[in-house]
């Protein structure tokens, strides 16, 4: 039986389209989209310029009466071609529009022009059409049309062929989903019962480690899914040669930025995939993109089923009442958007603010500053919630020992026996130029934590720079955060000569301290350095791993770690909530995100004036609790200076 194909548009690309399908298929012509054909199986919507008005309409059309339909058009001398659209199915012709825009350099000009061009203001005539390119183009699309009418796989299901219609090179690109397109998406309502979590086996790679998805089995897709110059949730990479380990810097687009990722490993090729994976947890946290937010309310009409913003931290009162401030006090009766999560101490679902679970909303009715701290990826549910943790901790032991400048014990690191970390603390010594101090920052809670400062050894550039890490195996905490030391090293060398007057200012005023570079920047002064000496001071003796901790646990299973570790919470009234963040996008690889908030626990800020500890009591006892002082220390007590992590 022949097929039938509705041609949609005017122009050569659609005579020619036309003159080498109607040989085999009966189609018919429509310059402006009337009454569709009733045994249409196929729908070309095709074009010498772009018109983005035509796609919409197609999309609205063909979409309510459930036929397949592609596109061809051609724009600042490209001729794009497809998506092929399903109408039951996400990844529409909006959706490759807005990756192909946000991916590209003039994103915000181009989105503005799209916008104009859809409500009828004008029609482009694009320069570089010729017969030459649109009959190319005509006979690519006419052999997908033949593959698609005889049942075999399409080359443009979530792709695009772009031509350079100059040169009449072709390129394929991979693009996905937009989780919040108006036209095809169809994410589920955020609920309390999706927000339920009960946790399952999640076996170790190996019987060891604390992944359960290894790198070998990821590398076939991250790459492919995600990174592509055109149209990818990241659009570029770079390879940085000058710094000790290899590093690599991932490029993840936004409408607003570009926002870079890094990665840094011993090999160029994991650097890489981390670095991607990076770019995926950022992606998964700037705004929920997995489930449709229904709640919004006021905390004092759902106080029996949300958290109560103020056991989160609070700026100081002064901060609230300047005009410039971003951010307004929180009142009980003021209503926000609300997202669900989990307390795995109350072992039920609870409403989080969404400003405290997604991290880059704006300020519009914002309470407080919050990062993407407590943000994780991973290859379970599981191995994200571990990870997502384990950066809380590592922020709070971090904050904790700066506040209360708590003496912590010094660690020899040759004393863990591991070779690779030799090699690493040796490497960084020869080629980098600096030594690494690192001390046990263990709280109250008892997982394994470090605080690190590496101290240049050379008379210029940055003098010192600071990192800290956290695992149940202290070995592993300690290379991790090598590697994040290491990147930083080199980069502000010549940025802090420069601007050596701007920095020298923020020892004198710290609410000069803006953002997250600074706080690094300041540290990289000499004149910053007694700042430090509550740690420096090298008076104390050097201290085993034998001495400082425990052996970490033989489990093969994550799950059983990561019980263990919220044991230990609940028996400190430390309550743990979970966000998921997983968004459709990594839920196609089997990658879930999370965000973790664990109320009292100090939250990490950058700009000194955005500082949140007011309502978080635990600074003040656990230095006794530890034995650091004798007695609860007072707010007035804390360190006044800029936190120097960076």
């Amino acid at each position: 039986m022949v097929a039938h194909i509705l041609i949609y548009g005017q122009g050569l690309l659609a005579d020619f389209v036309h003159d080498q399908l109607s040989g085999n298929y009966l189609v018919t012509r429509q310059s402006i989209l009337e009454e569709v054909p009733e045994k249409t199986e196929l729908a070309l919507v095709l074009h010498d310029a772009w018109h983005p008005s035509a796609h919409q309409k197609a999309e609205e059309r063909f979409r309510a009466i459930d036929i397949p339909w592609l596109r061809g058009f051609v724009s600042f001398g490209e001729g794009i071609i497809g998506p092929l659209v399903h109408p039951n199915m996400p990844g529409c012709s909006r959706c490759a529009d807005i990756r192909r825009m946000i991916a590209g350099p003039d994103r915000q000009e181009m989105w503005e022009l799209q916008r104009r061009m859809a409500s009828g203001e004008g029609v482009l005539r694009d320069a570089w059409t010729s017969r030459t390119g649109l009959s190319q183009m005509a006979t690519l699309i006419s052999k997908e049309v033949q593959r698609v009418l005889q049942g075999e796989p399409s080359n443009l299901e979530e792709r695009v062929f772009i031509t350079n219609l100059r040169t009449l090179t072709n390129s394929s690109h991979l693009f996905l989903p937009d989780p919040l397109c108006p036209m095809c998406s169809s994410l589920p309502d955020d609920t309390s019962e999706l927000a339920q979590i009960t946790l399952e086996a999640s076996p170790k790679i190996n019987g060891g480690g604390y992944r359960c998805r290894s790198m070998d089995e990821l590398k076939t897709v991250l790459v492919k899914d995600y990174l592509d110059f055109r149209t990818g949730v990241m659009n570029g990479k770079m390879q940085d040669f000058t710094l000790p380990f290899a590093d690599v810097l991932v490029n993840m687009p936004l409408f607003g930025a570009d926002e870079g990722v890094g990665g840094r490993s011993n090999s160029y090729e994991m650097s890489e995939l981390t670095a991607i994976l990076e770019g995926l947890e950022r992606y998964c946290g700037i705004t929920p993109r997995g489930k449709r937010k229904v709640v919004r309310d006021s905390y004092h009409n759902l106080a029996n089923q949300a958290l109560n913003p103020t056991r989160v931290g609070l700026h100081e009162k002064d901060q609230y009442e300047k005009s410039d401030f971003p951010f307004k006090p929180f009142h009980p009766d003021d209503p926000m958007n609300w997202v669900w999560g989990y307390s795995f101490l109350q072992e039920r679902p609870i409403l989080i603010p969404e400003l405290l679970a997604y991290y880059s909303l704006g300020y519009e009715e914002g309470f407080v500053y919050e990062t993407s701290n407590g943000c994780a990826l991973g290859g379970t549910l599981e191995e994200a919630i571990f990870h997502a943790i384990m950066e809380v901790v590592e922020r709070d032991s971090f904050l904790l020992t700066w506040y209360a400048r708590l003496s912590l014990p010094r660690l020899d690191l040759s004393s863990a026996n591991d070779k690779e970390l030799q090699l690493m603390v040796d490497r960084i010594r020869e080629v980098a130029g600096y030594d690494l101090h690192f001390y046990n920052s263990t709280m109250e809670h008892e997982i394994p934590s470090v605080w690190a400062v590496a101290k240049n050894r050379r008379s210029k550039g940055v003098n010192l720079i600071c990192a800290a890490g956290a695992n149940p195996d202290p070995v592993r905490a300690v290379k991790s955060t090598i590697y994040e030391l290491a990147g930083m090293m080199f980069r502000h060398d010549e940025k802090l000569e420069k601007n050596r007057q701007k920095y020298e200012e923020m020892l004198q005023d710290p609410f000069a301290v803006r953002n997250m570079e600074d706080h690094g920047m300041l540290y990289g002064l000499q004149e910053a350095e007694e700042r430090l000496n509550f740690l420096l001071d090298d008076q104390r003796p050097l201290r085993t791993f034998a001495e400082e901790f425990k052996q970490p646990p033989a489990n093969t299973d994550l799950k059983d770690d990561l019980q263990d570790i919220l044991k230990r919470f609940r028996k400190l009234n430390l309550e743990v909530i979970v966000v998921d963040q997983t968004t459709p996008i990594t839920k196609r690889n089997g990658l879930f995100c999370v965000k973790v908030l664990i109320p009292g626990m100090l939250p990490i800020t950058f700009g000194h004036h955005l500082t949140r500890v007011k309502g978080l009591e635990r600074v003040l006892k656990v230095p006794m609790q530890l034995g650091f002082t004798k007695q609860p220390l007072s707010y007035e007590q804390l360190n006044p200076y800029p936190h120097p992590f960076p």
